[in-house]
């Protein structure tokens, strides 16, 4: 019955959309799991990796396949398929998707649980000296994706330039920006990912025709098409198809030092000194260019402290790292040829060259430059060495710059290609050098790779994405969500931006503050500018600074939440940041809206990106009640409300039953410790039953979940008018030793009568609107609690 009621569909949508009808089709066979059906002009081989992605590859007459993908690492699993032919059509099924390939006119779809997802168009076509790839769209369905760009949630109706490029003090849109991928997803639930390195376009019904379109310069004629059966789903598989971001330290959810730049050592040590003596907590030190020269121009590519400022680093990173600080070094893949390093490069041959095989040279911003060749093992060996040198130094993390690249002219050449077939995957690989590096040299750290280029899949070598130069004004933070959300989507789920705003000398305390406001409900906490005004809070007035340290503090307390959220991120994909519509998909309202979002399952977030906000609107999905962060105000799912702003916070609210694990403030990520936290629950009657929990681990071992080094505490509640029970249990690993932990359990919004641990009658604290108990729990024992409403 099914599959007659998928026929019926589909000879429906073939009526509605001609393809390619110049494509004659004329024979197929299945083999090793793929179906490969040929036409008068080329080869489709359709390869199944799992129910829910398939992919497609069209090689024209004439062409070999290319067999080498850069974003994808799942190998195809071997997936159940079946193939059925009647008169004019053939159907290739999976457990999930469902290919029908139409015979006269030419035509492939994708369909799955009954429902088509996409159908190509014309399918492969050559122009001039671009090669397309074109497919159906649904009239209403929104589009996502494309990489980093400020646009609007909803993207359709835009020709998105896939090369990347930095946008210098972009405000509220910028169609083309650092890290482009050739990624689609559909509100019909469904993403389509064309799987090719080379610069082009990505062209989302711009003219209005319902078509979807990809056009490259050359390469491979590559996509795969995933479904899902919710947001989350859906992206848990396209990360599984590319690649899943491992868990970083802990300390990165801490808060940064940073500036452009710090000019000596001198800096550094008064700088960590001040956020010491105003006790703001701080875990790392970001060192921009002036840590390898004294001038911006002239100097990039020495890639080695400047021993006239920076006398003794080693001593300097050694004390940074006592206090609980680390150090983040500025690198760029440029080689100036005024710099120290440039004979080097050219002797070891490490550069991209002109057509004769000679280093090509030419002038930007920074000076007369060479690039790395990282695609070539002796350049990817040497930009590495210089990397272990440092990290042997004591250096923290590794901050890769300027890596679209930022001029790479297309008469360049490296060992994989042309300049403009290799220019987006330039910090990909960037990023994967020194993920690899790690992996072999220093295989107990987990590394800090912060880059704001990339492309499809960087997320598996811990890539941390930043949004680049955004201005410091209202418009440059207003972009900031649709930028974090929508990448989020793409896998990239710790992009985040210059706290406070980089690029200007617009001075505004009021945006400073909500800017940071805004930063201790995304992925990375890291103020950064221009030296023009100063970024860090310990140079503020002593107002704004206050203001300042009571986010960075809320921030710190908020650690058992975010680096659950983090463990989550690295296990099934699912971004830090979501957007609302993860809530209600089908609520066609939400489609769009980014100005309010969830901070993992459990925080509503609005932020306030205007000037002098004394109220905004704020929707509450419809799931659960949602209660004040600040006050234990009540607010109705499913309502539409004004609330009135906070000079001191963001409106932020807290899912009905929702378990939110804190901590008290600490001065940088190697203070904490679980022995003593505190876990909020809030209780809404409308929610019965739900659950949470804490990942735990040191914060250091790579892959320490997989080595069975971590403990997982788990809550769950079960609520009635008259009673609620929560229960602790915990899941701990093979190699993890717990410990007892002092758990301050705090109930909201109920009035108690009578509690008890374990049968036992337990003295609580009452409150306003809310109750206190004392748990002592013993190494991750089964624990009751039972409070008599």
């Amino acid at each position: 019955m099914k599959m007659k009621k998928l026929l019926i569909i589909l000879m429906a949508s073939t009526i509605s959309f001609a393809q390619n009808v110049n494509r004659k089709f004329e024979n197929y066979k299945e083999t090793n799991n793929t179906l490969e059906v040929k036409t008068s002009d080329g080869l489709y081989v359709i390869k199944p990796y799992t129910g829910k992605i398939v992919e497609t590859s069209f090689i024209p007459n004439g062409e070999t396949f290319n067999p080498i993908s850069h974003a994808v690492v799942l190998e195809p699993r071997n997936e159940s398929s079946k193939v059925i032919e009647a008169h004019n059509l053939i159907t290739y099924s999976t457990s999930g998707i469902i290919i029908s390939i139409q015979k006269a006119p030419f035509k492939i779809s994708y369909s799955y649980k009954n429902k088509e997802l996409l159908s190509e168009k014309n399918g492969y076509t050559k122009k001039d000296s671009t090669e397309i790839l074109d497919f159906n769209l649904n009239p209403t369905e929104t589009l996502y994706g494309g990489g980093a760009r400020a646009l609007g949630m909803n993207r359709r109706g835009n020709r998105l330039q896939l090369y990347n490029r930095a946008h210098y003090g972009y405000e509220t849109r910028a169609e083309l920006m650092n890290f482009t991928m050739p990624l689609v997803m559909s509100s019909k639930m469904y993403a389509v990912h064309f799987d090719n390195a080379p610069i082009g376009y990505l062209d989302l019904d711009s003219t209005k025709n319902n078509t979807l379109a990809y056009e490259t310069i050359s390469g491979r004629k590559t996509y795969q098409v995933i479904a899902g059966d919710s947001w989350a789903d859906l992206i848990s598989s396209y990360t599984d198809l590319t690649g899943k971001q491992p868990l970083p330290a802990r300390w990165t959810l801490g808060n940064f030092s940073s500036r452009f730049g710090y000019h000596s050592e001198e800096e550094v040590r008064k700088t960590i000194d001040r956020f010491n003596k105003e006790e703001i907590p701080v875990d790392a030190i970001i060192l921009d260019l002036y840590w390898f020269g004294k001038t911006v121009q002239g100097t990039m590519g020495n890639l080695d402290f400047d021993k006239e400022k920076f006398p003794n680093p080693s001593k300097m990173i050694a004390d940074l790292n006592d206090k609980g600080v680390k150090t983040v070094l500025i690198t760029e893949p440029f080689v100036l040829t005024t710099s120290s390093k440039w004979q080097e490069a050219v002797n070891k041959k490490v550069l991209a060259t002109d057509e004769s095989g000679n280093p090509f040279i030419y002038d930007f911003y920074f000076g007369n430059t060479g690039l790395v060749d990282i695609f070539k093992p002796e350049g990817a060996n040497w930009f590495w060495n210089i990397y272990k040198n440092l990290i042997n130094q004591g250096v923290g993390g590794l901050w890769g710059d300027l890596g679209e690249p930022e001029v790479f002219p297309s008469k360049a050449f490296t060992a994989a290609g042309k300049a403009d077939e290799v220019h987006n995957i330039y910090g990909h690989n960037w990023a994967k050098l020194v993920a690899e590096g790690y992996k072999k040299d220093f295989p107990n750290q987990r590394p800090f790779i912060l880059m704001r280029s990339g492309y499809s899949g960087s997320q598996r070598f811990g890539m941390i994405p930043w949004s680049g130069d955004v201005s410091r004004t209202w418009g440059g933070l207003q972009s900031q969500t649709e930028i974090a959300l929508q990448m989020g989507m793409q896998g990239m789920g710790y992009m985040h931006s210059d706290l406070g705003g980089f690029a200007g000398d617009y001075f505004d305390n009021e945006l400073y503050i909500r800017w940071l406001q805004y930063g201790v409900f995304q992925p990375v906490y890291r103020p950064h500018a221009q030296e023009d005004v100063a970024s860090e809070p310990v140079y503020k007035d002593v107002a704004t600074k206050a203001k300042a340290k009571k986010q960075i503090e809320l921030r710190y307390q908020m650690l058992p939440y975010n680096y659950t959220l983090a463990f989550e991120n690295n296990q099934k994909g699912t971004p830090l940041m979501r957007p609302l519509f993860f809530e209600e998909p089908s609520n066609n309202k939400l489609l769009n809206v980014c100005e309010t979002y969830l901070w993992g399952n459990d925080f509503l977030v609005t932020p306030i990106t205007k000037a002098g906000i004394t109220k905004t609107s704020v929707y509450f999905p419809n799931k659960n009640n949602w209660f004040d962060f600040y006050s234990d105000r009540k607010y109705l799912a499913g309502k539409t409300e004004d609330i009135a702003t906070s000079e001191d916070h963001l409106p932020v609210f807290v899912r009905g039953g929702a378990f939110i694990p804190m901590i008290k403030t600490i001065q940088n990520t190697s203070k904490y410790s679980l022995a003593n936290f505190d876990l909020h629950y809030y209780f809404d009657p409308k929610t019965s039953k739900s659950l949470g929990r804490i990942y735990n681990d040191n914060g250091t071992t790579p892959n320490a979940f997989e080595k069975g080094e971590y403990e997982l505490l788990n809550f769950s509640g079960v609520a009635t008018i008259k009673n609620l029970t929560i229960q602790f249990n915990s899941e701990i690993g093979k190699n993890y030793q717990s410990s007892d932990k002092n758990v301050a359990l705090t109930i909201h919004n109920v009035k108690a009568k009578k509690v008890t641990i374990d049968g036992k009658n337990t003295p609580f604290k009452r409150n306003k609107s809310n109750i206190q108990i004392p748990v002592m729990w013993e190494k991750g024992l089964p624990k009751e609690i039972k409070i008599q409403l």
